[in-house]
């Protein structure tokens, strides 16, 4: 069985961050809510636990029985999990007098300690924390301490039992990555195999075994999800898979046309749909943003049910579902966190629609589909291709979706996409589209008064779509997209750009 270290979620904004950390050493990761804690199996080799917007001191904060962890595996607490290990076993965990927020510095420190191996004096850590331990149990030792923080870090004698009390999996933490490797590869003992080529072949065999000669119907929308799905299904049941790509009248200009182009020569049995007038009639008046992609989730299932009843004894709908859709539509795993928003390729199918659900993908990051898509040997134009929302530009146009609005922005973004080309930014853009808003603004053009629509560009940068940071582009670019967009779109007016990172904001407006 494959080497995995086991994350145990309090409702962290960083648990992720963890997630991710580990598997950039070249080992599994699994993110399970604290109250579903999975059976402890021979290839769980470590636990983390992550931090919490709790106190432990609150009544109704999380509680965990940690007896069949604590001493029988390599136990890594994080913030909120170090303070309830503290609290838990006998120590005091205490209100600080002022919030611990921001960057500090070990001053203090045990250099033979396992977890802190190759740390230098000094090394900078993130502390995000408004209770800090008072007093240890009597059987833990402190390791590390700020200057503000005596038992920034701890561990538990005769025992491979630790406890942090700043964020290691942060980049603010500069040898964070050194401690999480020091317990995952040396304290914790794990194999670093777990690669894209041991990802395909460990899935193509799972799905082999899944879903044996039975036949599966996949959504392709041209993206890196779907087609790296698409492909891996293949590769597990071959003909039996059948793909079908819907024109949901949102897509961006050509695309339609273009991707299914695209996908010949891939060896992928694919059909082309055309149902852009059915997801126009169900937006029809809709301009509030969970309602609008629940009636293009709803048809996107119509259409599907309809089209596997055309495919004999079709069982299974594939999707290209990735960590982020799951942990933004239902919290990590079920977890404490917040919903954000809900994705229309998550959470179940209606009863009446009789395929199961099978989702190669579902516990990759989107960099880590990637890398698994050039293991396949997917062409570089698919897998460098920017992330497109499944909604498509029904939630890129705020308010009332129209059939005029979409051209008028299928425009907009063509252009605004076929310049970062031109000027050599499109590979260094994680994400890019711009949105129709729902205002109109003054304007002139010649001797005449405008009162046209405006639209606003957006583009970040990011790894895996958790979170983004707004991209710095060339005023230079960013006038020459404006001045085509205002000159060659009929309708549009004025050209903003959006200069909001995520958090707070989400990557799109809807």
């Amino acid at each position: 069985m494959q080497d995995m270290i086991l994350i145990l979620d309090f409702g962290s904004q960083y648990t992720q961050l963890i997630a991710r950390r580990v598997r950039e050493l070249n080992v599994y990761s699994e993110i399970h809510p604290w109250d579903k804690c999975p059976e402890i199996t021979s290839n769980i080799k470590g636990v983390i636990l992550s931090g919490s917007p709790f106190s432990v001191r609150d009544e109704k904060s999380p509680k965990i029985d940690l007896s069949k962890i604590k001493g029988k595996v390599p136990l890594l607490g994080v913030c909120f999990g170090a303070q309830y290990m503290a609290h838990n076993f006998g120590g005091e965990v205490a209100a600080s007098n002022t919030r611990e927020y921001g960057r500090a510095n070990i001053v203090e420190f045990d250099k033979s300690n396992e977890l802190l191996q190759g740390v230098p004096q000094n090394s900078q850590v993130w502390m995000s924390h408004g209770d800090s331990i008072k007093t240890l149990p009597d059987d833990f030792v402190v390791i590390a301490s700020t200057e503000d923080v005596k038992n920034a870090a701890f561990a538990v004698k005769n025992e491979k039992t630790y406890g942090i009390q700043f964020h290691p999996e942060v980049y603010h933490s500069t040898d964070g990555s050194q401690m999480i490797s020091n317990f995952i590869v040396n304290i914790a003992g794990c194999k670093q195999d777990w690669t894209p080529d041991a990802f395909v072949e460990s899935t193509v065999e799972a799905l082999k075994a899944q879903l044996g000669d039975d036949k599966v119907i996949l959504g392709l929308s041209g993206g890196v999800d779907s087609s790296v799905a698409a492909t891996i299904l293949h590769h597990a049941i071959g003909k039996n898979l059948h793909c079908i790509f819907v024109n949901n009248g949102l897509l961006r200009k050509n695309e339609y046309n273009d991707v299914l182009e695209g996908y010949k020569g891939m060896g992928l049995n694919v059909k082309g749909v055309d149902a852009s007038e059915q997801f126009y009639a169900a937006l029809k008046g809709l301009t509030d943003p969970e309602a609008k992609r629940k009636a293009i989730g709803k048809v996107f299932v119509d259409v599907f049910d309809e089209e596997s009843k055309l495919v004999e004894n079709a069982k299974w709908l594939g999707q290209g579902t990735i960590y982020p859709d799951v942990i933004e539509s239902v919290s990590v795993s079920g977890g404490p966190s917040q919903t954000i928003k809900s994705h229309h390729n998550v959470g179940g199918l209606p009863d009446y629609m009789k395929l199961k659900v099978v989702e190669p993908l579902r516990l990759l990051f989107k960099d880590e589909v990637r890398r698994v898509g050039k293991s396949l040997n997917i062409s570089p134009a698919i897998l460098g291709r920017h992330p497109f929302p499944g909604p498509g530009l029904g939630i890129r146009i705020l308010g009332e979706v129209t059939p005029e609005k979409v051209q008028i922005l299928q425009e907009v973004d063509a252009v605004f996409i076929n310049e970062l080309k031109a000027a050599g930014l499109y590979d260094q853009v994680w994400q890019a589209g711009a949105i129709f808003l729902p205002v109109n603004t003054v304007g002139v053009m010649g001797d005449e008064r405008t009162y046209e629509n405006a639209v606003a560009l957006r583009a970040v940068t990011s790894t895996d779509g958790m979170t983004a940071d707004w991209c710095h582009l060339p005023y230079e670019v960013l006038g020459k997209i404006s001045n085509k967009i205002i000159n060659q779109v009929k309708g549009i007016n004025r050209v903003t750009y959006d200069i909001s990172s995520k958090p707070p904001a989400t990557i799109e407006w809807e």
